[in-house]
């Protein structure tokens, strides 16, 4: 007998191991075969002839957009502002283009919005391989096309988009799951939710400053959430554009989409206001000048197009001292040291959340001011896709040259100290090539006006605050409100000082960190409205729809309209309607229950 009973325990226990093993095999199953639904798939670009190491172009002597060896051409001049060289010219779009563009993008959306998360994440997985496989392609494109340097490229163009593609490959689809809400006393037996749904084909139109990063920006997060894109790149970097979205093409035709979903758009101001306006665009990201931006607002309100705007800014960065008066380790003042000069000579200044001001308390300023002008003065300015020890690239237009010299002239008539540069730089290798000098002035105020305006160059201004809350100040005196840092040693009031200054984004005891990390990215006053990244970029390009539905309608629990407030209406509707709102939203259980008896005297 009791080897009976052996048996049937050694049985159970047989069982319950093949049943786990049943199990685990079904789970390797399950996330091997989604595994190889989502793998990247390789796909392969052409490399343009200018990214080939040997390459040479022609040198313009005046370098500029207009085609000026075509005669009465409206092509697109595109040239490397570090070299003069020219890359090529580009036939711009027309109304009936952009119209024709628009039309194939909508019939390729109508079957993307029905593809799932994991189809959009393969090829977002796709894409981010191909980035990082190509990292030097596309860092050289983007050199050759706005003048940075390479190390700015890597961290500029290449570093934010893979974090944004991982990003979204990771966490987009939980931003978009419906999102249930809550419900109230006379609304009991609803339940409540929100769904994010495409909305159709959108539009960016993108400044030039980093043309990888801000072409693929809006369209990870346009495919992401099931929409098709226009993007309409500066006529500065139209050429590297145009290869850049080859590369997003590809990826779409590698995982088996329509490559139509995404277009390029090259064009003149005059004509992209038939693209702004255009009614077949569901919603517009804008990035670029707050004088555009006006332009671009009005045209898209004529299609009553939401827009999406972010502008430049004036960002301050905030130097305390300890309450105590006492200096800073000397560790800490070289690190914020350091970050300062990234923060403002990164991409030679053209950065919309660069550092522009340095708002420095009394010891911070005065240790500032013994270190900053030696390491700006020795900057080396050129062109890194020939020498690799290039500190600071060129401008991508000289046009601002004037206006910028005329700044700094004048802000030094009005007791400002210039420290180093302020003024164009011929370059002795390249002098087709559009340089500034890097650029310090001490003593600025805010009444000068360039602690108002936006220089985007490399130009550093240093401001003194003689307290906390005069930094506050000082910061919020222009009209911009993008970006903010904050250092300080943890004694200071680095949280009260954030909280204080009127802007979108705040980095404290570090430099737009909020930028690597995916937090949504956007202005106040006049940095613009809106945000993009994150979830609430996602969410943005999508029509949040709410719907309510029945908790209980199986049972028979739905809403019906009781016969004292039907039509035709009774006398005592408005005592019953009375009694509804008390009953739904008194705020004690006497008023309650006595809108409960209206409601039962009103039947």
């Amino acid at each position: 007998m009791e080897e009976a009973f052996d048996w049937v325990s050694d049985n159970q226990g047989t069982v319950a191991l093949t049943w786990v093993a049943v199990v685990f095999a079904t789970a390797v199953l399950w996330f091997t075969t989604k595994g190889d639904s989502e793998a990247a798939v390789n796909f392969e670009v052409p490399l343009p002839k200018q990214c080939e190491p040997d390459w040479q172009g022609e040198v313009l002597q005046e370098p500029g957009l207009k085609a000026s060896q075509i005669s009465g051409s409206s092509a697109v001049q595109c040239y490397c502002p570090a070299t003069g060289e020219l890359l090529g010219v580009i036939n711009p779009s027309t109304p009936d283009g952009i119209d024709r563009a628009i039309a194939r993008a909508q019939e390729a959306q109508h079957t993307w919005a029905l593809t799932t998360f994991s189809q959009r994440r393969r090829v977002l997985k796709t894409l981010l391989k191909y980035v990082l496989t190509h990292q030097d392609d596309i860092a050289t494109a983007a050199c050759l096309d706005s003048g940075k340097t390479r190390v700015d490229a890597l961290f500029g163009e290449i570093l934010v988009t893979v974090e944004k593609l991982k990003w979204t490959i990771d966490h987009g689809e939980k931003a978009l799951q419906p999102s249930s809400r809550p419900t109230n006393l006379l609304m009991m037996y609803k339940s409540n939710s929100v769904v994010y749904e495409p909305l159709g084909v959108v539009a960016a139109c993108v400044s030039w400053n980093y043309p990888f990063h801000n072409l693929l920006g809006p369209i990870i997060s346009a495919l992401f959430t099931g929409n098709a894109i226009i993007v309409k790149g500066s006529e500065q970097t139209a050429w590297s554009s145009n290869y850049f979205v080859e590369i997003v093409k590809g990826a779409l035709v590698a995982c088996g989409h329509s490559p139509e979903l995404v277009h390029a758009v090259t064009c003149w101001p005059t004509t992209a206001e038939h693209l702004t306006s255009h009614p077949g665009i569901s919603h517009l990201t804008f990035i670029g000048s707050k004088p555009v931006a006006h332009h671009v607002c009005t045209s898209a309100a004529k299609s009553l197009t939401p827009v999406v705007v972010e502008l430049g800014g004036k960002d301050a960065a905030i130097i305390l001292d300890a309450p105590n008066q006492k200096p800073m380790p000397a560790s800490e003042l070289s690190r914020i040291e350091s970050i300062i000069m990234r923060g403002v000579f990164q991409s030679a200044g053209q950065n919309c959340i660069g550092i522009e001001r340095v708002v420095a308390m009394p010891l911070a300023y005065d240790y500032l001011l013994s270190v900053l002008p030696p390491r700006i003065r020795s900057l080396r300015l050129g062109n890194s896709l020939h020498s690799l020890d290039i500190d600071v690239g060129a401008q991508v237009s000289p046009l601002n040259f004037g206006k910028l010299e005329s700044l700094i002239a004048e802000a030094v008539s009005q007791g400002a100290t210039l420290l180093a540069g302020g003024k164009r730089y011929t370059h002795p290798e390249y002098p087709s090539g559009h340089y500034f000098s890097p650029t310090l002035l001490a003593e600025v105020t805010t009444d000068m006006r360039i602690a108002n305006e936006e220089c985007f160059a490399p130009i550093c201004l240093l401001m003194r605050a003689e307290s906390p809350s005069h930094a506050i100040e000082i910061t919020n005196s222009t009209i911009y409100g993008l970006g903010c840092s904050v250092f300080g040693p943890s004694s200071s009031p680095l949280h009260s000082v954030a909280a204080g200054v009127k802007t979108g984004m705040v980095a404290i005891n570090d430099f737009a960190a909020y930028y690597a990390v995916q937090l949504p990215f956007g202005g106040v006053r006049g940095s613009g409205y809106g945000r993009f990244a994150g979830e609430e970029g996602l969410r943005g390009l999508c029509n949040g729809k709410s719907i309510c539905v029945d908790r209980w309608g199986w049972m028979g629990v739905k809403t019906a309209i009781p016969a004292g407030l039907d039509y035709p209406m009774r006398e005592t509707a408005w005592e019953m309607g009375k009694g509804v709102v008390e009953l739904g939203y008194g705020e004690t259980l006497r008023r309650k229950i006595r809108g409960l008896r209206r409601m039962i005297g009103g039947m």
